[in-house]
């Protein structure tokens, strides 16, 4: 295998990566305008804090895998990375604002307590956890698509280039999948009325996503497939029904692994269809960018080879350790009662109940 062909593989495993962690906790956060609400206020800021807590220690080190995704595309692939990240500018752009007001959303929604303060949090969380897959299925699904890219291997397209209906194809059912893959989580993690409400909705939600996902990679691989990826997406849509099967029968983690594989399956199919490709042109097949056009030079190749056999394994453990450590269930009895940090303290109670600074 040549070391092109090795980084290929190594960014689809990283985008692949991406979207089956990050997936969940997009999931979790779409799931907010769908369920948690109780019979009061308090009932649902409590149902509400649980759903976000189950993703707490996981969705900062999640996005970790999209910066070193990009971050290894612009090292071993530099005019795959300049073609891709300049046609695709306003796109990546509203990515990026909309992780930062979800990320700002996750830590400020508790700054106060206020009813009004968390409802307009809520609605950044729930915007910013729709938007990133949409867009990033949409991006991924147009390096299958083809966009056009003349001689120099510049994109002389437009946003609007990018809204074909594969690609949009490919954004709703990344954005399904990823509501259902977080639903499994949140049945997994939690234990009580939102396990219950998860389950639900992942039943409600379940058979749409199914379609959208049958439908996109059956389309793919007509577009431009090969043995190998049709192999790939059956595996997907069997994981996927697996999983929809599990979840009826109360096996959380079964059902939770099946999108796990149906979304991982997606991004390797997808990556097997493209091949020889990472840019395929709708101007000229001729203009096309391929695995070895589009590569740093062969000592480049090498150190970052070194560099990934070292680290990579390393991050891994690290993430699965994670993962390991805060791997049982909660429920809102280990939620602990709201408070406001801008209220006004009574130095002297604090200090004698022990809950001030001296």
């Amino acid at each position: 295998m040549s070391l092109e062909t090795f980084w290929f593989i190594l960014i689809g495993v990283l985008w692949a990566g991406y979207l089956v962690l990050e997936g969940f906790d997009f999931g979790v956060g779409m799931l907010l305008a769908i369920i948690g609400r109780g019979r009061s206020k308090e009932e649902t800021n409590a149902k509400r804090r649980l759903m976000l807590t189950t993703i707490g220690p996981f969705w900062d080190g999640n996005e970790v895998w999209l910066i070193t995704a990009g971050g290894a595309m612009f090292a071993a692939f530099p005019a795959w990375y300049a073609t891709m990240f300049s046609g695709f500018y306003l796109a990546m752009l509203l990515l990026l604002v909309a992780l930062i007001l979800r990320n700002m959303g996750l830590d400020y929604r508790y700054k106060r307590d206020s009813d009004r303060w968390r409802a307009g949090w809520d609605t950044v969380i729930i915007g910013g956890s729709v938007l990133p897959p949409l867009l990033v299925g949409v991006a991924l699904t147009n390096l299958i698509h083809g966009v056009p890219v003349n001689a120099d291997g510049n994109f002389t397209g437009n946003f609007f280039t990018l809204l074909n209906p594969m690609s949009l194809l490919g954004g709703l059912t990344l954005v399904a999948v990823s509501l259902v893959h977080g639903a499994f989580f949140l049945a997994l993690k939690t234990s009580g009325d939102i396990r219950e409400e998860a389950r639900t909705a992942a039943r409600r939600f379940a058979p749409v996503a199914a379609v959208l996902a049958i439908a996109l990679l059956v389309w793919v691989n007509v577009h431009t497939g090969t043995v190998w990826s049709w192999l790939v997406a059956a595996i997907g849509v069997v994981a996927f029904v697996g999983a929809f099967l599990a979840d009826r029968l109360g096996r959380d983690g079964i059902a939770f692994s099946g999108t796990f594989v149906t979304i991982g399956a997606t991004v390797a199919c997808y990556f097997l269809a493209a091949y020889p490709d990472v840019m395929p042109s709708t101007t000229d097949a001729a203009y096309s960018l391929t695995v070895t056009g589009a590569a740093s030079s062969h000592l480049t190749l090498q150190i970052m080879t070194g560099a990934a056999l070292v680290f990579t394994p390393i991050a891994v453990l690290y993430s699965a350790w994670n993962y390991w450590v805060f791997r049982k269930r909660i429920s809102i009895d280990h939620i602990a009662p709201q408070t406001d940090p801008l209220a006004p303290v009574d130095i002297r109670t604090s200090i004698e109940t022990g809950t001030g600074t001296r």
